[in-house]
């Protein structure tokens, strides 16, 4: 059958060929196409009729009927605000001022309201009425900061500095925000008041006493007191705020000011004192500042001590963040011992030791068993403690839990460390066989140590034999 004479064969418009295909002349957009849709329709809408008013009594006719219709609709703040201005507009203060009164009554709290009553009595000059409305306002709502703000405007626009210094005086009272504070500073600097606002930042640093606070009393006293003063408030907001949660601002601001004055040393030191009361976890930035200013200033020996300062509170980071990363506390032990101070490695091996591994499995044992072994090692060969290397032994095999593991090598290295004091009674005791189960191990691994035994126990009855010992020991 032929395709074409097919009654359910779907036919399809030919795509329309495009004759010209240039651009048009002039180019419309569907934006002009809407603008001149909405021109037109506007057009169409015709403006309400004018009316002339001719006399006295179509005029108050009209007031009247006006006033009804607000009248209708005292309740609403909106139309209150509208009745009030188109009183303005007819000139009749006294009503309008009226109105004010009532919307007032309806919500004191209804800051805007005063604000514009005030306005109104601005804009038409009633000078004594707006300053009575801003006085009422700030009484009824002290907390609200542009009503204060409004008044003193408006009192430093007639020139009564006075004044205004009363208002702000009354307004301190309250203990506003900084920013209030900050207001009454640059006021009395507008009129060169420098002794006054120093007062004022006294006052305002004792009621915000915050590092922000401190930070821009140093630097009005850098601008207009000298550095004298500008020195005496950073010492006193670092005696003030050591505690503070943002001292360590406090300490990068006192030392950038002492580096723009060139007092190096007085840098140095406040870095180093920052470093030693911040905590570690609140110090990176400032550890960042200190070396970049001991590159700048200082000799190899102060950059090495920065550095050494910076690797320290990275230590300090990660054993904080996992107390059990032993790898963490070997490197942080690693570099004490580099630097030598007794008491500050002491200090980390007995903070590495106190973590004891949660699990009494012997994988997570191995790692934590080397720091008593290194504490008893450098107690030994470092610090000649040799009381304190012995306890150190002690305690480490007390804390074992011999019942599930136990470690050869410490035993081992308790019982040598008791042969090398020429104690070989207590290395004999070490090495019993109820304390260790597995003496064949040791046997194994240190045949020298019970050589050593067998040979003083032979010889314990002879005059010299603790001699005749250590020079046994010293052939071995």
């Amino acid at each position: 059958m032929d395709s074409k004479s097919d009654p359910t064969r779907v036919k399809f418009r030919r795509p329309i060929k495009v004759k010209v295909k240039s651009p048009a002349p002039i180019q419309i957009t569907a934006e002009q196409i809407l603008r001149e849709a909405r021109e037109s329709h506007e057009s169409q809408i015709q403006p309400p009729p004018k009316r002339k008013i001719a006399d006295s009594t179509e005029l108050a006719d009209y007031r009247n009927r006006k006033r009804k219709e607000f009248e209708g609709q005292i309740n609403n703040k909106n139309l209150l605000v509208k009745y009030a201005k188109w009183e303005e507009t007819r000139k009749d203060f006294k009503r309008a001022r009226s109105i004010y009164e009532r919307a007032i009554e309806l919500n004191y709290r209804d800051h805007t309201m005063w604000l514009k009553y005030a306005e109104f009595e601005m804009k038409n000059k009633f000078i004594n009425n707006a300053r009575n409305v801003w006085d009422r306002a700030v009484n009824l709502l002290p907390k609200v900061d542009q009503l204060w703000y409004k008044y003193i405007h408006m009192e430093e626009m007639l020139g009564n500095v006075n004044l205004c210094r009363s208002i702000f005086e009354r307004w301190m009272t309250w203990q506003p925000d900084e920013q209030s504070w900050f207001s009454y500073i640059k006021f009395e600097l507008r009129y060169n008041e420098v002794e006054k606002a120093r007062a004022i930042f006294e006052r305002f640093v004792e009621c915000h006493c915050s590092v922000n606070s401190w930070i821009s009393y140093a630097n009005f006293e850098i601008k207009n007191g000298g550095i004298g003063n500008a020195r005496n408030c950073y010492e006193r907001a670092v005696d003030k705020l050591l505690d503070d949660e943002k001292v360590e601002k406090l300490y990068v601001a006192f030392a950038e000011f002492e580096e723009r004055c060139r007092e190096i040393e007085r840098t140095r030191c406040i870095y180093k004192l920052a470093l030693d009361h911040i905590d570690k976890d609140r110090g990176e930035d400032l550890y960042e500042k200190f070396v970049a200013f001991e590159k700048q200033y200082g000799d190899s020996e102060s950059i090495e001590d920065a550095i050494i300062g910076k690797r320290r509170f990275e230590y300090e980071d990660g054993v904080r963040k996992n107390p059990t990363n032993y790898d963490t506390w070997f490197d942080y032990i690693q570099l004490e011992e580099s630097i030598g101070n007794k008491e500050k490695i002491r200090e980390v091996y007995e903070r590495a030791i106190a973590n004891v591994p949660l699990v009494e499995e012997k994988y997570y044992w191995k790692r934590y068993i080397y720091l008593w072994i290194n504490d008893a090692l450098y107690e030994e060969i470092e610090a000649l403690d040799m009381e304190k290397t012995r306890e150190i032994y002690k305690e480490c095999l007390k804390l074992i839990p011999h019942k599930e593991f136990s470690f050869a090598k410490v035993w081992l290295l308790a019982a040598e460390f008791e042969i090398r004091q020429l104690r070989l009674r207590e290395a004999r005791l070490i090495l019993q066989l109820d304390k260790i189960r597995f003496l064949g191990s040791i046997l194994k691994w240190n045949f020298n140590l019970v050589i050593l035994i067998v040979v003083e126990s032979y010889m314990r009855s002879t005059w010299n034999g603790r001699q005749k010992i250590a020079m046994v020991g010293a052939n071995l």
